[in-house]
């Protein structure tokens, strides 16, 4: 059997003026700088250092985890001031920038933004002890919660729903301090390492545990309560999206479930809509729900049935 191959002298090849016809082609899709990020515009703030940012706060939150090196105790107070140090210099330049995309044509010499981006992030950035008791409320529901987590620290080494939740309530400051793009680029930085999406804008209470987590979805306008346990495939959505006289949708409504504390939600379950899901409640695998339930209701679909055959039969 013969291989044919082709002279390269015989392929097509970009000539140069190819080159400048295209390069001129695709230039002039720029001219109205949709989806172009340039210096001479916001200067908008990129992926790479979105994720960066990421890495600096969960170092913080979990010194020595995220690091080649590791910290020594007596040293802690050093390698913190330096950490927090370069997360507000960090921080800061994507709130700025992002807070000067927010003016868009205004004049920034009369936008506060610099002095607004420095009280969020000094506020941020002074919330971090509080975030810590969260997520380690967090990692002892999730140790808790697995009879196969062997520690907490491989809880955190290796659990991609501490993972999601961590970020997520640092997002959601962001999000509610009413700072444009940075709170959704973080979620969705770690929603493409985890595979669980997790708007900004949703309430996570206290000791939440997320189980496997892939496919899991959390809407923005979901509340929910403390010691809630969720697993993969589970979507906690809208039922529908109101229009306004214009046909346009209505923004900022309420569209998503509240859980209640103690909730259990298995694999795959959708819960969608304004709805209330009571404390003590547990939603089994596969269930489609969009009425509210009271407190402790367990709610599951019949199984389905199954024909069984043995070999030659």
């Amino acid at each position: 059997m013969t291989t044919e191959r082709r002279d390269s002298a015989s392929l097509p090849r970009l000539s140069g003026k190819k080159l400048s016809i295209l390069v001129e082609r695709i230039c002039n899709t720029y001219q109205d700088k949709f989806g172009v990020n340039s210096a001479e515009g916001d200067n908008l703030p990129r992926a790479q250092e979105i994720a960066e940012l990421a890495k600096k706060f969960s170092e913080i939150i979990f010194p020595g985890f995220y690091t080649k090196g590791s910290y020594s105790m007596g040293a802690m107070a050093y390698h913190t001031g330096h950490l927090l140090t370069e997360l507000y210099e960090i921080l800061l330049d994507l709130t700025i920038r992002a807070c000067r995309f927010e003016c868009g044509q205004e004049d920034r010499s009369h936008c506060c933004v610099v002095e607004r981006s420095e009280q969020v992030v000094i506020s941020l950035l002074e919330s971090i002890p509080e975030l810590r008791q969260s997520t380690k409320l967090d990692i002892e529901a999730a140790y808790a919660g697995d009879p196969a987590a062997s520690s907490f620290s491989e809880v955190i080494l290796s659990y991609p729903g501490v993972h999601a939740i961590t970020i997520q309530r640092f997002a959601h400051l962001l999000y509610h301090a009413e700072i444009p793009l940075l709170p959704r680029m973080l979620t969705e930085y770690v929603h493409g390492q985890t595979g669980i999406d997790i708007h900004p804008g949703a309430h996570l209470g206290q000791g939440m545990f997320i189980d496997h987590g892939t496919g899991v979805v959390i809407g923005e306008t979901c509340h929910i309560g403390s010691n809630v346990k969720i697993y993969q495939g589970v979507t906690l959505g809208a039922l529908s999206f109101p229009k306004d006289a214009c046909g346009m949708i209505i923004k900022g409504k309420k569209r998503h479930p509240t859980l209640e504390d103690n909730v259990t939600i298995y694999a795959g379950a959708s819960v969608l809509g304004d709805i209330v899901i009571g404390h003590d409640s547990i939603i089994g695998g596969n269930v489609w729900l969009t009425e509210s339930l009271p407190p402790n209701t367990r709610i599951i679909i019949s199984p389905p049935e199954q024909k069984i055959r043995t070999q030659g039969n």
